[in-house]
Formats: structure tokens, sequence, C-alpha cells
């Protein structure tokens, strides 16, 4: 069984319902349909004033349902909620009422009211639009001030990290990270492998430098806040700073960084910024061949997910079956 029919298959135990507001892009359409089929959620799809979704016949489960959401009766109630979440922003009555036109902002709101477990969006609106309305709803989880977001990269025939199985982060969402932000960025990342590896976590703050082999400023970020983890979480395998090899392949490890908990075992790889962790995906993802699933957004009290704009199906599919995941309640790690 590969990676994302596990996650399916966990998925499949809990029944989670994911709200796909993007309901008149065919590929959503052709998701829910293929969700419903594989039998691992039920999906939510928004209609506009009763107009007929594309393919609508394929829609004929009964795990799936369309809701006419400007003429449901929760719309009122919702705006209610949305005026006194944000009032003291500025927000008044009629503002709400706008906003929650918007389907995006009305399934965050159907995840706050938990009247879905978690929204995937962003196959035709941009992150920002995506996102927007998730950190204005939603809100950060407790004891998180970033929200980042990864790539789960699943490497055919790899004998690094997870049998082939990595975190990258951040590859989506924070462009400079500060090293509180770097901070956030690990525990969170470390938590959300655990949580869908059911493995443990191995961090790699990555660097072009190995344990001082350069110097600047600009490593300090990583090196602090891979220091800071080290006393904070002594039960958390991490370190930094790691150039790639050094931090993956265990022959290097050992080489340059004797004794290191981490060093030649990662599966979490930290980058120091968007630039280097967005190109190592993507990277990644075309010379190896790699799955690449997300980005995933970590940090958020109930998940909202942003799928790229050129994603396919198959993209939404395996991102929904990852958000179901992030639903669940799990055990609380050890870090």
């Amino acid at each position: 069984m590969n990676f994302i029919e596990s996650v399916k298959k966990r998925a499949a135990a809990k029944q989670c319902t994911i709200v796909l507001p993007e309901s008149y892009d065919e590929r959503i359409v052709e998701a829910a349909a293929k969700i419903a089929e594989e039998g691992f959620a039920k999906v939510l799809l928004l209609s506009d004033n009763g107009r007929r979704l594309p393919n609508q016949e394929k829609l004929s489960s009964s795990s799936i349902e369309i809701l006419d959401y400007k003429n449901h009766t929760d719309f009122s109630a919702f705006v209610q909620e949305l005026y006194k979440l944000r009032k003291n922003k500025g927000m008044t009555r009629e503002n709400a009422e706008k906003l929650l036109l918007d389907p995006l902002y009305y399934g965050a709101m159907l995840v706050k009211m938990e009247k879905v477990d978690g929204m995937v969006a962003g196959a035709c609106h941009s992150t920002g639009d995506t996102l927007r309305p998730a950190l204005q709803i939603v809100k950060t989880a407790k004891g998180i001030k970033t929200v980042s977001a990864y790539f789960l990269m699943v490497v055919p025939d790899c004998e690094y990290g997870s049998k082939g199985v990595f975190l990258f982060a951040d590859s989506g969402l924070v462009e400079f990270p500060t090293e509180d932000q770097l901070v956030d960025i690990a525990l969170a990342s470390a938590k959300s492998f655990e949580q869908l590896t059911e493995e443990e976590p191995v961090v790699a703050m990555l660097s072009y430098s190995t344990k001082g082999s350069a110097s600047n400023e600009r490593l300090k970020p990583v090196t602090t806040a891979a220091d800071r983890l080290k006393k904070l979480f002594p039960n958390l395998k991490i370190d930094g700073e790691l150039q790639a090899d050094a931090a993956i392949d265990a022959d290097v490890g050992k080489m340059k960084c004797k004794g290191s908990k981490a060093a030649g075992n990662a599966n979490v790889l930290i980058f120091p910024d968007l630039n280097s962790g967005n190109i190592g995906y993507k990277l990644v993802q075309r010379l190896a061949g790699a799955e690449a699933y997300g980005p995933i957004t970590q940090g958020l009290k109930q998940p909202v997910n942003d799928l790229s704009r050129g994603c396919c199906v198959e993209d939404i599919v395996g991102v929904s079956a990852i958000t179901c995941l992030q639903a669940l309640k799990t055990r609380t790690p050890l870090y």
C-alpha cells in the first residue's frame, strides 16, 4: 500500500466532512465524485442560488451534499458570528454579509462553526484569497503564532527519510522566517509528520553550512532556533544547522556531526526561507519523480488547505485525505 492510500484508509475510519467551496470548477466536481467513490470522507459542495454544477450528474452519491448556501438558514447566523468575531477590527454587519457571499469565507465559517471538519480550496483562487478567510475566522492554534505550509514528499525507491517519505517546510507560505518563526515551523512540522505518518519525526534545520563550517548573520536564525528547540524539547530529535546531505545521508551525517540525534536520518527538512523551500520541493518532485502533496497548512485551529491553481483531480483527492487526518485528534506527542 502506498503512502496516500494508507492516509485514505486511516481517514475512512473517521468519515470526516470536507467542504470544497469552488464547486463550479470541473476538477472539484470530479474530485468530489472520486472521494465519494473511494469512501474516505463526505463532501459538501456550495451552490450559488441553485445554479447547476458542471457534470452534476456524477454527484449522485449519498456522501455528497450540495448546499445552496446563500439561501440556507445558517446564513444569517453566520453573518452575526462573523460580525462578532471581527467587529473590533471595524467589521460591520453589512460587510460581514458581503464577505459571506464569497464561498471561501462561507466555507471558513463552516469550519469555524464545526459544521464540517475541514476545507480544501485554491484550485481557482490565489493563496492569499484562500488563506485570508481562514486566518480571520478559524485563526491560529493555541501556542502557535505562525501559520506555515509544508509539502509531504513521497520519493519512489528511496532509502532516505522514512522509506522515501519527507516533510518539507516552509515551502509555501512564510517568505523570510525569523528565529521565532523557524521555531514555530519546526515544531508544527514535527507534529504534522507524526500525525500523518505515525512515525517519529527527525528534524533537520537546513543551511548551506553544517555545524559552523560557515558563519554569517543569515545563519544565526537557523542555529539559534535549533538550539532553542533542543533545550525546550529534549525528546525531539533535531539538529542544525545542517547541509542537506548531512541531514539525510547516514555516512555523511556521521562524518560531519558525530553524535547528532538527527544528522543522517532526517525526515523533516526545515528550510531557511521560502526561496530554498519552494525550489527544493519542485526539484525533488521533477528530478526524482516524487509525489508532492501540498501546500498543507499547519498552525490553524482547524484544517484549511490551499491547492495549487495548477492542481489535478488526484491532487485535490490527496489533499482532502490529508485534511481529514489533520482533523483527527491524536495522542499528545512527547515534545
